[in-house]
């Protein structure tokens, strides 16, 4: 039985063989591509999500509709929205396949979920009665504020949203124990005149809502793109050799940062391999310390005097486990000042050397360096007309 010949063509990312009939077939070959790309939206029917709209309201509320209109949308529209009394305003955010896949990111199935509906495009009308409402939300929280303190409640209204038809308000707190607000919203009822709905929300949720800029110069990863909150414990930082230091650990919301669980996982995973040093290694010209750990690079640092940084000697973790065997037979290792050199201060190299990036530039030439060419040219010619003697 013959074996089937293919040819691959990574110029053009296809693939060609023949039949034993004589047919050529060619095949588009995506692992011989070059600028390749992964469709993410396999297996996502287009029919059945074309009418699916992402819709967002106040700071990180967002939720998913079906277009039943028969009004062509897009991303950025401003639509009126159906909700559980009334109607609500908000702007389109995603559309399409693309919502199926940020349901799925939230643990939710497009097909199951049941999507309340995008009556219309807003009009001015609408969005005239939605401003009203917005300008009434500051007003509405510092006075929410007031009426929780006179009634001793151990809770923190963080943020106020009304509906955008304004029949309606949520009440976002903070309490750290259970609140009987069942008096308070009797009190609201009656001091807004609106519907109330009482969301409690907890302190990383809180930053999310409100915003701004980490210590890493970028927007908050909870007003951001985190969704879920997962617990943090002070062990993620000890895996990671943090300082533990309560001003240095906490974000703005008070509670430890959520960019310490990033690299926990393989911090512990390279820490998992590497040796535990409890005593000093027993050297042939004395005790050496351990003085500091890089874990990623799989180096430990060893000084002769305990506590000193001045003179440190870096091993690897084979060699320390090495050492260590050897010490428990009763055998005192080698020196390492011999086979390991000093800490280097700077262990950065540029990818270009010492060559200065004007390199990339095109020469220009000066009009000297025109004159200088034309007055070589004219000198030549003119050796060349010259007699030979």
């Amino acid at each position: 039985m013959e074996e089937k010949k293919i040819v691959y063509d990574c110029l053009r990312g296809c693939s060609t063989e023949r039949t034993p009939q004589g047919e050529l077939i060619c095949d588009y070959d995506t692992s011989c591509c070059k600028l390749s790309v992964f469709n993410w939206l396999d297996g996502i029917s287009q029919k059945d999500v074309k009418d699916l709209y992402e819709v967002r309201f106040k700071n990180t509320r967002k939720m998913y509709y079906r277009n039943t209109s028969g009004q062509l949308l897009k991303e950025g529209d401003i639509v009126v929205v159906e909700a559980t009394t009334g109607h609500d305003v908000g702007i389109v955010t995603l559309q399409g396949p693309m919502v199926a896949l940020q349901m799925n990111r939230h643990n939710l199935d497009y097909k199951t979920y049941e999507f309340r509906k995008v009556y219309r495009k807003a009009k001015a009308l609408d969005i005239e009665r939605w401003q009203e409402a917005i300008a009434r939300e500051h007003k509405t929280m510092t006075r929410s504020r007031q009426i929780a303190a006179s009634m001793g409640l151990n809770m923190k209204i963080g943020d106020v949203e009304f509906q955008g038809d304004g029949t309606k308000a949520i009440f976002y707190y903070i309490a750290d124990e259970r609140v009987d607000f069942r008096q308070l919203i009797k009190v609201f009822a009656e001091e807004f005149r609106i519907r109330i709905e009482m969301k409690q929300i907890g302190a990383r949720q809180e930053a999310g809502l409100i915003g701004g800029l980490g210590v890493c110069g970028r927007a908050l990863c909870c007003s951001n793109y985190i969704s879920s909150f997962h617990s943090i414990t002070t062990q993620a930082a000890r895996c990671q050799d943090l300082s533990l230091n309560p001003q240095k650990l906490a974000g703005q919301c008070g509670k430890l940062k959520c960019c310490i669980n990033y690299e926990a996982a393989v911090y512990s995973e390279a820490q998992s391999k590497m040796p535990h040093v409890v005593a000093p290694l027993e050297l042939e010209d004395g005790d050496a310390y351990l003085v500091k750990t890089n874990i990623l690079k799989d180096t430990m640092w060893f000084s002769y005097e305990k506590g000193n940084m001045t003179n440190i000697f870096p091993l690897d973790s084979r060699e320390v486990k090495n050492i260590i065997h050897m010490n428990r037979k009763g055998i005192k290792a080698p020196s390492i000042k011999e086979n390991s050199s000093s800490e280097k201060v700077n262990e950065f190299v540029t990818a270009v050397g010492d060559e200065n990036i004007d390199r990339f530039d095109k020469e220009k030439r000066g009009k000297g360096n025109k004159k200088n060419h034309h007055n070589k040219r004219h000198n030549h010619k003119k050796r060349q007309n010259q007699p030979n003697e």
